[in-house]
């Protein structure tokens, strides 16, 4: 859930001094050593990212009321898929029609003398109308997926904001992972926390 603001790759955990008193658990761009630029991103501490949680969250708890409502307006249009599901069946049915003129054509050039150029073009244009159907189905299907997902990740977390009463004051993994979606770090160590819901702090 940390991704590096210079090169957007992911943090990963890393142990220091991991034989002596002194061990301790950072967080550092994984990419950090592995070019010949080194990212100038800096490592995290446990404490410091459950920190800027707890003061992002907090932040965004005093205007609570105000995104349950903007939610509620906005749920039955942003997550709606009854166009994406017609234009889906649209889809199915042109692949299926298409499909039947390829098994046409190509039986009936078995059985009759036909120009083979004709045929290859009427064949080939064919093809490329099923394959156009079918790429243009496939990304309709993945965004009936990512819009129900968005709704489902978004729904528990206004649940779980609804649920919060008052600030908090301390770390908690049900709030992070219902509430967060990713923190970037930027140099200097300045963070921001991107909410579920689309808001950054």
């Amino acid at each position: 859930k940390i991704k590096c603001g210079e090169c957007g790759s992911w943090y990963g955990s890393k142990v220091w001094h991991s034989n002596s008193k002194y061990r301790r658990v950072v967080w550092q761009c994984n990419h950090k050593f592995s070019g010949k630029e080194k990212c100038q991103t800096p490592h995290l501490d446990e404490e410091t990212i459950k920190e800027a949680f707890i003061k992002a969250t907090n932040k965004l708890l005093e205007d609570k009321d105000e995104i349950i409502a903007n939610f509620e307006v906005l749920e039955t249009t942003a997550f709606n898929t009854e166009d994406l599901k017609s234009k889906k069946s649209t889809l199915q049915n042109e692949l299926g029609v298409v499909a039947d003129l390829i098994q046409d054509i190509i039986n009936e050039n078995a059985h009759t003398a036909l120009d083979q150029d004709e045929y290859q073009r009427k064949y080939d244009g064919l093809v490329e109308r099923f394959d156009t159907a079918k790429a243009e189905l496939e990304t309709v299907i993945e965004q009936i997926k990512d819009k129900i997902t968005r709704h489902k990740n978004l729904e528990i977390f206004l649940k779980n904001l609804k649920n919060q009463d008052g600030l908090i004051t301390e770390f908690d993994p049900l709030l992070w992972n219902s509430l967060v979606d990713y923190l970037t770090v930027l140099e200097k160590g300045k963070i921001q926390v991107s909410f579920k819901n689309g808001i950054t702090i």
